[in-house]
């Protein structure tokens, strides 16, 4: 099991997993990590797909998991301990879009769908690695959040409720941080559109261990091009 990592400025040499690694945004900030110094896990739900990840990070570990499944999740952070002993940092990065259509449009299913999406697995992820992020001295935990969520149109009232509900649960893990001593913080990043941004997003997240936990913690950070 590694040794725990000293409080200094730096993401080199913690553990960092990243849920939702498959996507353009999750290979970029995989690349970020590795060649700063982290061990990267990255999980995602198709093998094929986390491919990506190792053209980028030949040395991450990788695992199969679908992080909507609580069962799953929980199996999951067992077998990263038995690995890799507790995490320092969870970038959460499962999205999706759907909406259109006013407020008639906002069906059940799509909410459904982003329930799952961008709620369930970012519950599911930090419970399973609350302790992990606490114990650690320097523990972050990231997501990607949208600006919809200060200006929600009719046709996106789906979406930016999703994340606003996101932003919600992440302040009050940053809470439960806060409480603890001040050693881990709980980050929002919001863009209005994450295409293009990911260079971008991947060198932020990098910084967050560069900071002390007090500035960082329960923030709330708008990325433009």
């Amino acid at each position: 099991m590694p040794e725990p990592v000293a409080a200094a400025p730096g993401v080199a040499g913690h553990t960092v997993l990243i849920a939702g690694a498959t996507s353009p945004a999750g290979v970029a900030v995989a690349a970020a990590l590795a060649g700063a110094g982290a061990r990267v896990l990255a999980v995602g739900s198709n093998p094929e797909h986390l491919r990506r990840v190792l053209q980028v990070a030949p040395d991450a570990s990788v695992y199969v998991c679908d992080l909507a499944d609580f069962a799953q999740v929980t199996a999951l952070a067992a077998a990263v301990h038995a690995e890799h002993g507790p995490i320092d940092g969870l970038v959460h990065l499962v999205g999706g879009w759907r909406g259109g259509g006013g407020l008639d449009g906002q069906t059940d299913e799509d909410w459904a769908f982003l329930h799952k999406r961008v709620i369930g697995t970012l519950r599911n992820t930090t419970r399973a690695f609350n302790a992990d992020l606490l114990a650690s001295l320097n523990g972050r935990l990231a997501i990607v959040s949208s600006v919809s969520v200060d200006a929600p149109t009719p046709g996106g009232a789906n979406y930016a409720s999703a994340k606003a509900a996101a932003e919600t649960w992440t302040r009050a893990v940053g809470h439960g941080f806060a409480k603890a001593g001040d050693t881990a913080a709980a980050v929002i990043f919001a863009v209005r559109a994450l295409d293009g941004l990911e260079p971008r997003l991947a060198a932020e997240v990098v910084a967050l261990w560069d900071s002390p936990a007090p500035e960082l913690n329960r923030t709330r950070r708008i990325l433009t091009p």
